[in-house]
């Protein structure tokens, strides 16, 4: 008995449609990258034309590696080798998965064509997380629309062009005079490679290690990693993210005498020549997007540059002013470095990362054991970003909000109620409070929609950015708090803390570097004088913690990742994360480090624009920075995991 295994069988030209379909949607995955450069270009103006077609051309690994995780199911599915791929039905559901993945992948590319205004990185992982804990999505899109609507029909137009074209070419089924055994092994082998070609795409080659976020700088500086990057890679690396990892860069002998987050009293305590502790009250007010750009007395060497801060800067000509960094590019991340002295140095802020609950010391919690009542003010709707319940953790006795607030009157529409009216509620509020207090508060206005009130329109003046006529009215709100809290009887006796929870989208070319991408001012303003001048002593919003209690003459020990500013013996400095890079900030130098090896060192005094790399012309300032930062982060990692967040006691 012969077996017979010729039989009529036919086939579909399925890989011309896989490969056709992935070609369309790869030129519409790149072109959406030369829009992200078009609409940014000025985030970028420090490239030159053949650096910028350099940069669009190392992306296509990153492009080519988001094209085929994100159209691996409608990979497998049209190679599978079943006879039935040959029905529509089949087909159809197939093409929803390919639909689905790039419509997905072209929306996030389009959405950071905007967002990376404000954070200056791709977005993450962690955007599901951030849009959970805002809590007031569903109300500010409307307004974002209205805002973007070009980007909208931009989106659309490219979404058309990827159904067109990808409908382009249809299913032809052929005949094959191949035997039914024959048949199959060609389907397997064709699965097999198909299956190999997306897992090596996907894995960006064949070396050992599949790209990451961090591969971007093996072709540019971190600063141009955006460019390199698209956000479909960015979100789905970081997708669920495990947490951090142990770092063992030293033993704990050798870590502790570089570095420790463990201040003893003595170093707090380097004011006065008593131990007594001084129960004054405490005002931290944190303004929304106030970059260093936007500061008068910030730019003096700007020629013809009033700034948009005039009650600030005549602030800050009576106060302590250090060279202020924000240790993140989010409120989410600037307000448990600014009350909590918590960097941000994950690719989760804190307050959505695993880590959230861990026990922490706040000022907050600190000076509730010295007797002070303890209030956080923010006109937002309750809710947003977690705020309130970070308040709560970090121990603030009253959490004050828009509902609190209850005048609808004064809601701006978007985000909550305006800042004059909430920061003149502050002050009554303020005034019934007992004495000594800590409190508080984080503005809101000068935050995209960027609205002023309608009374108000057309008296403050406008800048290059849309921002700044918001940022006139948030420094208009600020001297109104001032003069009406200056004629209460609590005002005398405070110490006031100012200071931003990142910045803003920028216009002059210092502050596009990745050193001026956090500049912001902190600064320490006392009625009675005793604090005045400015200096350029490197201060990080984590700073802040240590410094209030060293003028309170606090008398324990303290738990902080910043410095007491106060203390001369002490060395300044602040560290940031972006992009999967590391920077530290100290003296007149700023040092880039990639988790093992630093990357770029520059002197931003002489070197304002950060074009001359200095790593190997001063190799010993850079092992000396490194040593620093490499302390800095074990310290932060495995006190972290481990919840060793506070003094042992």
């Amino acid at each position: 008995m012969t077996l017979n295994f010729k039989k009529e069988l036919s086939t579909g030209n399925y890989y011309k449609i896989i490969a056709y379909r992935l070609l369309t949607a790869f030129v519409l995955l790149w072109l959406s990258r030369l829009l992200f450069y078009a609409f940014n270009t000025s985030y970028f103006s420090h490239l030159s034309f053949i650096e910028v077609l350099g940069i669009l051309f190392y992306g296509i690994r990153f492009d080519l590696s988001s094209l085929f995780l994100l159209n691996s199911p409608f990979i497998i599915l049209m190679a599978l080798p079943l006879p039935f791929r040959k029905y529509r039905l089949y087909r159809s559901f197939s093409g929803f998965f390919f639909y689905l993945g790039n419509i997905a992948g072209l929306l996030t590319n389009f959405i950071d064509i905007i967002y990376f205004r404000f954070t200056q990185k791709r977005m993450t992982g962690d955007i599901f997380s951030y849009l959970q804990a805002e809590g007031n999505v569903e109300t500010l899109m409307p307004q974002f629309l209205r805002d973007f609507w070009y980007y909208l029909l931009i989106f659309l137009a490219f979404v058309a062009a990827l159904i067109y074209f990808s409908e382009k070419i249809k299913f032809k089924t052929q005949k094959t005079n191949h035997n039914g055994i024959v048949f199959y092994l060609l389907q397997i082998a064709g699965f097999i490679v198909a299956a190999g070609i997306t897992i090596i795409a996907i894995r960006g080659g064949l070396q050992l290690k599949p790209i990451n976020i961090i591969t971007a700088g093996n072709y540019t500086e971190a600063r141009n990693a955006p460019l390199l990057l698209n956000t479909p890679f960015t979100i789905m690396k970081t997708f669920n993210q495990a947490g951090l990892q142990r770092l063992n860069y030293f033993d704990e002998e050798k870590l502790s005498s570089i570095y420790s987050p463990v201040h003893p009293t003595d170093e707090i305590q380097v004011l006065y020549a008593d131990t007594v502790f001084r129960q004054k009250n405490v005002v931290v007010i944190i303004m929304e997007s106030f970059s260093g750009e936007h500061i008068g007395a910030f730019n003096k060497h700007q020629p013809d540059y009033p700034g948009f801060t005039p009650f600030l800067d005549s602030l800050i000509s009576e106060s302590m002013v250090y060279d202020g960094f924000s240790n993140g590019k989010q409120s989410i991340e600037g307000i448990p470095a600014v009350v909590a002295s918590l960097p941000s140095l994950m690719s989760r802020p804190y307050i959505i990362s695993p880590y959230a609950g861990n026990k922490i010391n706040s000022l907050a919690s600190l000076l509730k054991t010295k007797g002070y009542s303890t209030s956080f003010y923010h006109g937002g709707t309750n809710g947003t970003m977690n705020f309130d319940g970070f308040a709560k953790m970090a121990g603030y006795d009253q959490y004050f909000g828009r509902t609190e607030y209850n005048n609808e009157a004064d809601f701006d529409g978007n985000w909550g109620i305006f800042d004059e009216p909430f920061f003149q509620y502050f002050a009554q509020s303020l005034d019934k409070t007992i004495q000594p207090f800590f409190t508080t508060i984080f503005s809101l206005s000068s935050h995209h929609p960027y609205k002023v009130p309608e009374k108000y329109e057309g008296r403050f003046r406008k800048g290059k950015l849309e921002i700044q006529e918001a940022v006139m009215y948030a420094d208009f709100s600020l001297r109104r708090f001032f003069e009406t809290a200056s004629k209460m009887s609590w005002y005398k006796n405070t110490i006031f803390v100012i200071t931003a929870d990142h910045t803003s989208e920028t216009v002059i070319p210092e502050y596009q570097t990745r050193l001026g991408l956090y500049r912001i001012p902190v600064l320490f303003f006392n009625p009675s004088g005793k604090l005045n001048g400015q200096t350029s002593e490197t201060a990080s919003q984590v700073d802040i913690v240590p410094s209030v209690l060293s003028f309170l003459n606090f008398d324990e020990s303290l738990f902080s990742f910043g410095n007491n500013l106060f203390n001369i013996d002490e060395k300044h400095f602040a560290v940031n994360y972006l992009n999967g890079i590391y920077q530290i900030i100290s003296g007149d130098f700023v040092l880039e480090f990639n988790g093992s090896q630093s990357i770029t060192l520059y002197n931003f005094v002489d070197d304002k624009l950060l074009k001359q790399n200095l790593l190997a012309k001063n190799p010993a300032k850079a092992a000396e920075m490194e040593t620093l930062l490499k302390a800095y982060l074990q310290q932060f990692n495995n006190r972290m995991i481990e919840n060793r967040l506070t003094v042992a006691k």
